[in-house]
C-alpha cells in the first residue's frame, strides 16, 4: 500500500495539550491533544468510496491490501501521521454546553495530493480520547453505516459536505442503549474514515472565547484564514479587514449549504454549534433523515421530538442563530459589531437569493417573479398542498417534469401520496395548482426539452431514505454487504434514471413509517 503525503499544519502550528494519555479532562490554552487510536480486534474494509480514494492516490489495490484496514481500522499508522483529538465547545439545544471535543473522531494527519490539495484524514470511532467524557470512542456498525452512505449520497448530489473514504468493521462488539431507555445491546462496531479540507468548527473559536483566551482565539482565526481560506489573505491586507471578509464568507457558504439542504429534503438532525463547519460543509452525520412526505414541521432526531428545534423548515433560522454565535465568539478579536451584523446580514440575503435560485430550478421556471401576486406566492401554495396531501417531496418534484404544461393532468403523479384521505381532499386544488404552473412555463416558452433536463438535474430521483439505509444497515448486521453496496452505487448517480434499480427510487413502505431507524433516530451511536 502506497504510502501518502503529510503536511500537518495544524499540529505544528497550533498549541497542543502538554498532558498526554486518554483521561478524560479539561483542556486549557491548547488546540488539540495527541492521542492515538485504540487498536482493535479484527479490523476488515466493508466498503470504500472509488471516487475519494482516487482523490488521495489510492487504487484498488492499495484499499484491499490488508494493511490498508489495519490503518482505517485504528491499529496502525502511515509515516507522517500525527494524530491528535481537537478541543472545541458548543451550543447544543441552544444551550451552552461548555468543553466537548472530538470525543470518538481522531485526525490521523492532513495529506497532500498530487494536485496539491489538503485533505484531513480522520477516523470516527476509534477510541476513546481526553473529550470522551463518559463515552468509549467507539461507534457502531449502523451509525458509520448512515454516516458513510449519507457523505458520499451528498457530494453526488452537489450539496457542501465533508466526504467518507472507508468503512471499516472492528470484529469487536459496542454496548448501547439506541434510545436511552434501559434496553442496551451488544452491536458490531465500525470506523468510518472522514475526509475533508479541514473539520475546524464553530465550536472551536466558542471555547476560546468562553474562557477569556483570547490571544489563543485570535492565533486559531489567523491561522484558519490563512490555511483553509488563502484567498482572503491574497485579497486583503489588512488583518482586521481580513477577518471581517473570512466572517462575511463563512456566513455565505453556511447559506449556500443551507439552500441545498432545503432543495433536496435533507435534515440534519442536531445543528449544534460544534457540529458547523467553517467551511459551510456538511458536516457530523448523525440522527440526520430524509423528508419522504413534505412536512416542515418533522425532525428525525428523538432527542429533539419535544420542541423540534433542528425541524426540517426551521434549518435557515438555526444557521443564522449559529452564526449569530460564532460572531459573539470572535467579537473580541474583530471588535466592530456593526460588520459582524453585516455578515448576518449577508447570511439571511444568500440564503433567501440561493433558496429562490433553486426551487425556481425545480420548478422549471426560466426566471422568479417575486412577492405575494408572484411565483412566492406560487412555491407557497405549493408546500402548503404537498404538506396537507401528504406528498412525497423527492417524487413529486421529480414527476414535476413529466407533466404537459400546456394540458397538466395527475396521472405521473400516481405514485407520490401516502395516505388515499389525504390525496382526494387536496387533488382539486393540487390539479389547479398544476394548471397555474403549466400557464407559467407556457408563457415562458423555454424548449421542453431543456426544461425537462434542467429539473431532472435539480430534483433528484434517489436520495438516501432512511429506510434504505435501514435494509442496508439489517444487511449488513446478518453479514450481508450486498445492500449496503448496491445502495452506495446508485447514490453515486442520484440524477439519472438508472434501469433495475426501480426500488431505490420507491416512497418509502408504510412498515417504514414508524420504526426506529426508518423514521426517528437517536444521538446513539
Amino acid at each position: 500500500m502506497k504510502n501518502l503525503q503529510f503536511d500537518n499544519r495544524f499540529v505544528r502550528e497550533l498549541p497542543a495539550d502538554p498532558e498526554t494519555g486518554r483521561q478524560v479532562r479539561q483542556v486549557h490554552g491548547a488546540c488539540y491533544s495527541r492521542v492515538e487510536p485504540t487498536p482493535v480486534r479484527a479490523p476488515k474494509l466493508l466498503a470504500w468510496s472509488a471516487e475519494v480514494a482516487e482523490l488521495l492516490g489510492f487504487n484498488e489495490a492499495d484499499m484491499l491490501d490488508p494493511r490498508f484496514a489495519e490503518v482505517f481500522g485504528g491499529n496502525a499508522l502511515l509515516p507522517g501521521m500525527e494524530p491528535y483529538a481537537a478541543c472545541y465547545g458548543g451550543h447544543q439545544f441552544g444551550n451552552w454546553a461548555g468543553q466537548l471535543g472530538d470525543g470518538r473522531a481522531i485526525t490521523l494527519g492532513e495529506s497532500i495530493n498530487a494536485q496539491g490539495q489538503r485533505w484531513e484524514l480522520q477516523l470516527k470511532g476509534a477510541g476513546p480520547t481526553p473529550y470522551s467524557r463518559r463515552a468509549d470512542g467507539r461507534a457502531v456498525l449502523r451509525s458509520s453505516i448512515r454516516e458513510f452512505i449519507c457523505s458520499e449520497a451528498m457530494h453526488h448530489l452537489g450539496v457542501p459536505t465533508t466526504r467518507a473514504l472507508s468503512l471499516v468493521g472492528t470484529g469487536e462488539q459496542v454496548v448501547r442503549d439506541m434510545f436511552y431507555d434501559g434496553h442496551a445491546r451488544p452491536e458490531p462496531g465500525a470506523i468510518v474514515c472522514r475526509v475533508a479540507p479541514s473539520f475546524i468548527r464553530f465550536g472551536n473559536f466558542e471555547i476560546f472565547a468562553a474562557r477569556g483566551e483570547e490571544p489563543l482565539l485570535q492565533q486559531l482565526i489567523d491561522f484558519t484564514i490563512d490555511r483553509d481560506f488563502p484567498e482572503l489573505v491574497l485579497a486583503e491586507p489588512d488583518p482586521a479587514q481580513r477577518h471581517i471578509r473570512w466572517f462575511e464568507e463563512v456566513c455565505r457558504r453556511s447559506a449556500v449549504m443551507v439552500a441545498h439542504w432545503m432543495r433536496v429534503g435533507f435534515v440534519h438532525g442536531v445543528m449544534n454549534t460544534d457540529n458547523m463547519s467553517i467551511l459551510g460543509l456538511t458536516i457530523d452525520y448523525g440522527p440526520y433523515g430524509w423528508v419522504d412526505n413534505y412536512d416542515p414541521d418533522w425532525t428525525p432526531n428523538t432527542t429533539d421530538a419535544s420542541g423540534r428545534r433542528y425541524r426540517f423548515g426551521n434549518q435557515p433560522h438555526i444557521a443564522h442563530w449559529n452564526l449569530w454565535q460564532l460572531a459573539n465568539a470572535i467579537y473580541p478579536v474583530v471588535q466592530d459589531s456593526a460588520a459582524l451584523e453585516r455578515g448576518l446580514a449577508i447570511y439571511a440575503q444568500t440564503q433567501e437569493a440561493e433558496y429562490q435560485r433553486m426551487m425556481q430550478a425545480k420548478l422549471g421556471l426560466a426566471q422568479w417573479r417575486p412577492g405575494e401576486a408572484g411565483d412566492d406566492a406560487l412555491l407557497t401554495r405549493l408546500l402548503g398542498l404537498l404538506t396537507a396531501g401528504e406528498v412525497d417531496m423527492t417524487l413529486f418534484f421529480r414527476r414535476l417534469a413529466d407533466i404537459d404544461p400546456a394540458a397538466p393532468t395527475l396521472d405521473p403523479l400516481e405514485d407520490v401520496f401516502y395516505d388515499p384521505a389525504r390525496r382526494a381532499a387536496v387533488e382539486p386544488e393540487l390539479l389547479g395548482w398544476l394548471r397555474e404552473h403549466g400557464a407559467r412555463v407556457c408563457a415562458e416558452g423555454l424548449p421542453a426539452g431543456a426544461r425537462r433536463a434542467g429539473m431532472n438535474r435539480t430534483n433528484p430521483l434517489y436520495v438516501a431514505r432512511n429506510y434504505l439505509a435501514q435494509q442496508a444497515i439489517d444487511a449488513a448486521e446478518a453479514g450481508d454487504l450486498s445492500e449496503l453496496q448496491a445502495l452506495h452505487d446508485v447514490l453515486r448517480r442520484p440524477y439519472d434514471a438508472q434501469p433495475g434499480c426501480e426500488r431505490f427510487a420507491a416512497r418509502r413502505p408504510e412498515w417504514a413509517r414508524n420504526r426506529a431507524g426508518c423514521s426517528m433516530l437517536s444521538c446513539s451511536s
